[in-house]
This record gives C-alpha cells, structure tokens and sequence, in this order.
C-alpha cells in the first residue's frame, strides 16, 4: 500500500506541474516589463507613432524616418521588455541614415491586449503598413530578436519585403522549448508554435541570420537550422562567445556591421 500511495502521489504532482504549464504557458512564453519611459529620455528627435491593428487595439510604437533611398527597418523585438531596450539597435541604424520603427506588441509596452501568435501576427502587418504609409517609396526590411525572428518569418511569407534580418532565431517554439523543458511533451502542451522552420523556405527576400556561438536561450543549432532552410541569397554572421541577451547581440560592432551590409546590399528604388 506504501508504494501504492508513492505512485499515486508521484502521478498527481505531475499532473498537476503539466496542467498548471499547459493553463499558464503563455504567461511563461510572453514576459512583456511595463510601459515605455517618455520617448525624449531615451531617443530625442524621434517619434511616437499609434499603430492600428485589424482587430482594433492600438499600439504604441517609436519611429525614425529614413534618408532618401534608405529602407526602413521594422525591429519586432523577443518576448521579454518592451521597445525601450531595443533603443541602442535603433539609434546605431539611424546613424547609419536608416528609418526605424520600434514596435511593441499587443500586452508589451503598455499596450492594450494580451500576446498569442496569432496577436503578434496582425501586430506585424499593422506595422509594416504603418511604414508604407508614413514612408512611401521606401523599402521596409523586417529585423526579428528571437521570438520576434519567428514573427519576422511569418510575416515574410505573404509580405512583400526587400530582406529579412533574423538574429537568434529558433527552429519553432516546440524545438526551443524542448531544450529547456526536456521532460515535458512540449510538442503536444503547446497553443503557440511558431514553426519558423516549416515556413523560413516560403521567404523570397534576401536574409541574414546572426548567432551568438555561446547562446544559452536558443541554441546555435537551431540558428543555424533556420539558415540552411532559407533560400538564396542569405548569409550567416556568428558572434563568437556572445549569449542571448549579451550587448554584441543587441548593438554591437560586429552585429552592427553585419546588417549595415546586408542593408545597404540590397537593391533600392
């Protein structure tokens, strides 16, 4: 009877641990901070900007207009902070000339809503829209962090882009959460998967993948697997020794440099 007891025990704790996963996943998945400070303390000159999405929230965004002939890049950030954070990347690219639209999705940033894949979806095409018509006659170029990589790739496959920057992304969800929480059927828990990996080979435009060889979130393989996927032309930059969340994935030199090729590689109108 003691082992009995043991067993049933052992089942109801896991049970549990798998239906209290599976009830609050997204609050594990989606880790949106507060509202954004004032937009003057951290990028003076630029703009806020209220983006409209097609089931009616609006959302607020910061944005840089481009000089004649350079693209707009569209940074849909990861799954954690809001468009704050994002700033350095956006300051160092209109340096450059380029237009910037910093985007905070449905929940994030003090943003009305709550995130799920297909939220973030319609939050995409709303800003990609917002840019065409602030910025007609400019390329828009997608730039995904992570999770955002995976909205990015969604979001290319139906949008007419001029490229497609992808800095640490995942395989899908269900491949990068596995990794964290091997002892769960992830593949079967899961409301939101984001299968770049299915979808990456639908992209057209030219891309870039950016990797930190010392990832700790999501591995380099996987990185590496969204690469090999993609159609030509593409290339591959590896930061060495940079993890995740480290500043060279954020702004760094070499990150910076990377994308400022690829930008202005691309052909312009």
């Amino acid at each position: 009877m003691g082992r009995l007891r043991l067993v049933f025990w052992l089942v109801g704790v896991v049970v549990l641990l798998v239906g209290g996963l599976w009830l609050f996943q997204r609050q594990l998945i989606y880790l949106p901070s507060g509202k954004a400070p004032p937009i003057d303390e951290v990028l003076p000159g630029w703009a806020e900007e209220t983006i409209l999405t097609s089931d009616g929230l609006e959302l607020q965004a910061w944005f840089s207009a481009p000089q004649p002939g350079r693209p707009v890049v569209v940074v849909f950030p990861g799954n954690a902070g809001n468009r704050s954070g994002r700033a350095p990347l956006g300051a160092r690219l209109v340096s450059e000339g380029f237009g910037v639209l910093l985007v905070d999705y449905r929940g994030y940033g003090g943003n009305p809503g709550n995130p799920t894949e297909t939220g973030l979806a319609k939050d995409a095409r709303a800003a990609t829209s917002f840019v065409r018509n602030r910025a007609p006659g400019h390329e828009v170029v997608l730039f995904g962090e992570s999770l955002g990589a995976a909205v990015a790739i969604e979001l290319a496959t139906g949008e007419p882009v001029a490229g497609l920057i992808l800095r640490s992304p995942f395989a899908s969800l269900v491949d990068a959460a596995s990794v964290h929480y091997p002892f769960l059927p992830v593949g079967l828990l899961l409301w939101d998967t984001f299968p770049s990996d299915e979808r990456i080979g639908d992209v057209v435009a030219p891309v870039l993948v950016v990797l930190g060889t010392a990832d700790s979130i999501v591995p380099p393989g996987q990185s590496r697997t969204i690469y090999d996927l993609a159609a030509q032309p593409k290339r591959l930059v590896e930061i060495e020794g940079a993890d995740h969340n480290d500043f060279e994935l954020l702004a760094g030199s070499a990150l910076i440099a990377a994308v400022v090729e690829f930008l202005e590689s691309l052909p312009t109108r």
